[in-house]
């Protein structure tokens, strides 16, 4: 990995670990099934109208847009409205990377040197020390709920890396049109009574927050996060890729201390240094010397 798409990479975390507060504003006007529908529709209407059809096969479409977009955020906002706080699930989304690592070891053949397997495992320690000293302020229902997202993520990480698109952006753009109708539907049979209070009242004063925490979640987080990520699958295997997003607990925990008050402990802070040296481990690979040429 080139430097210039390491630097890419490490932008992704800091998108990604604000988009947490921003869900928990946005959660707190909308119920977590509808908030899904209106993220990815707001995404899919000017995406139809403005942005080529991404010239992949339509199963992999279908199946990063259902991985990436309907598993992994609806269990996420499930979650976060069942309980899970925005710091802890940064933290536990992130086994996405072991997940994404293990699928493409078994469905894809790719090969999982050592270094990087000590890399995540040092960075799994470190999410293993924040998790259990953080395991009280949740359930284990939210834990398991933001565990499905994990996996979900993973599951269209595999998709995007197969569908190989040429321009990645329009594939990322193109994954919101698979979400909003079955998640509206799902909204729908298990949301009813609140749909309509929500959406009367959008346009207040007090819904101010959360459509703002909307906005940045489909600017920011979906377009710059998610166009940078698919760009670094396509050109890299998702095992040098996955390892990435675990620096996302890292922005997810302090900006929920700026934001809530959610102060990390120095476990916390110790265990944050982990997850950082594990995925420096895990995605610098040494360069090789070149042979010297004889005279």
């Amino acid at each position: 990995m080139q430097r210039s798409d390491r630097l890419l990479a490490l932008a992704v975390p800091v998108l990604w670990g604000l988009n947490f507060p921003a869900t928990f504003y946005a959660l707190q006007h909308y119920p977590p099934f509808l908030a899904v529908a209106l993220r990815f529709t707001l995404l899919a209407i000017p995406t139809i109208l403005l942005v080529p059809r991404p010239q992949v096969r339509a199963i992999w479409l279908i199946g990063t847009g259902f991985g990436l977009g309907f598993l992994q955020f609806g269990f996420l906002y499930v979650g976060m409205a069942a309980g899970m706080p925005p710091g802890l699930a940064s933290l536990v989304l992130q086994a996405q990377a072991p997940f994404t690592m293990l699928l493409a070891a078994l469905l894809l053949g790719e090969r999982l040197t050592a270094r990087r397997g000590a890399g995540v495992g040092i960075a799994v320690l470190g999410l293993a020390f924040i998790g259990a000293h953080r395991a009280q302020a949740a359930s284990w229902v939210p834990v398991a709920l933001t565990l499905l997202a994990a996996l979900g993520w993973a599951i269209g990480n595999l998709c995007s890396r197969l569908a190989r698109p040429p321009k990645p952006l329009h594939l990322t753009m193109w994954m919101s049109v698979v979400p909003p109708v079955p998640m509206f539907l799902l909204s729908f049979a298990v949301e009813g009574p609140l749909i309509g209070p929500a959406l009367s009242s959008a346009l207040t004063r007090e819904a101010l927050p959360a459509n703002l925490g909307l906005l940045y979640i489909v600017v920011c987080a979906s377009i710059l996060g998610y166009g940078i990520w698919n760009t670094l699958i396509a050109r890299h295997s998702a095992s040098a890729v996955a390892p990435w997003s675990m620096l996302v607990p890292v922005v997810g925990v302090l900006s929920s201390w700026v934001a809530f008050g959610e102060a990390p402990a120095a476990v916390e802070l110790a265990a944050g240094l982990l997850v950082v040296g594990g995925v420096l481990i895990a995605t610098f690979e040494p360069r090789r010397r070149r042979a010297a040429v004889p005279a």
